[in-house]
């Protein structure tokens, strides 16, 4: 049964990555950037993972990632099963702070460059939370650290005004009083730009895993020098 606990909750696993791990995802990606060309996967790019109801896409990208990044998804296998192995070996440790959660979403590298980053913004319990599989966190694992700023950080918030008078409690699979997060809470709703909220900012060691929960608030801060890069998914309860 989901808990709304498990989509506020921050937590950790340390040595998610091991540093040769670290290393060996550096240098893959390294390789994709070098044969690619950064602008592909950057300006160049007319997708977003992001979302928002009744805008484009580019739209979107303003909101989320008004000076871009660097944000690739179809990874190579060599990558993705050096991540799934790591999240084999962390998955009991993950679910001691979220038991819903039964598996990952497929992995994304992000990075941000000088200027860039990611606004403040809640993912939710995505795409509808009545229906199956039911995000309930998200995780971030860095492999390289800006070397001045890009630290990610939640935000949390005691105002009512963050919750949504939707009841979910009568659907399937959560525990009675279940709340969802009031819709477009993101940068594009002016209710949620003003909001009152604490930010609790983090800088985790290479290869450690931070994971946080759906209806938390979290974002990065600006990059001022160097490459901020990190590997994200997101947890699912299946039915």
């Amino acid at each position: 049964m989901i808990h709304v606990a498990e989509t506020l909750t921050s937590h950790s696993v340390e040595g998610f990555l091991s540093p040769t791990d670290v290393e060996q995802l550096a240098t893959a990606m390294d390789e994709i950037l070098a044969a690619a060309g950064t602008r592909r996967f950057d300006c160049g790019r007319t997708t977003t993972m992001h979302e928002i109801p009744g805008l484009t896409a580019a739209q979107a990208m303003a909101v989320y990632e008004p000076a871009g990044r660097i944000e690739i998804t179809e990874l190579p296998s060599s990558v993705t099963a050096i991540l799934d192995r790591a999240t084999n070996r962390a998955m009991p440790t993950i679910r001691r702070a979220m038991p819903s959660v039964t598996a990952l979403r497929p992995w994304t590298y992000v990075e941000y460059r000088t200027g860039q980053h990611i606004t403040p913004h809640a993912d939710g319990i995505a795409p509808d939370p009545r229906t199956w599989p039911r995000q309930i966190g998200g995780i971030g694992i860095p492999i390289r650290h800006a070397d001045a700023g890009g630290d990610f950080y939640v935000e949390t918030t005691g105002a009512p005004d963050i919750w949504a008078s939707t009841d979910v409690a009568s659907a399937a699979g959560y525990v009675p009083g279940m709340s969802l997060i009031h819709d477009g809470a993101d940068n594009s709703s002016a209710w949620f730009r003003d909001l009152p909220r604490t930010r609790w900012t983090v800088r985790p060691r290479l290869g450690d895993a931070i994971v946080y929960g759906s209806q938390l608030t979290h974002g990065t801060e600006p990059v001022s020098s160097g490459r901020s890069r990190k590997f994200i998914s997101w947890l699912i309860a299946e039915r």
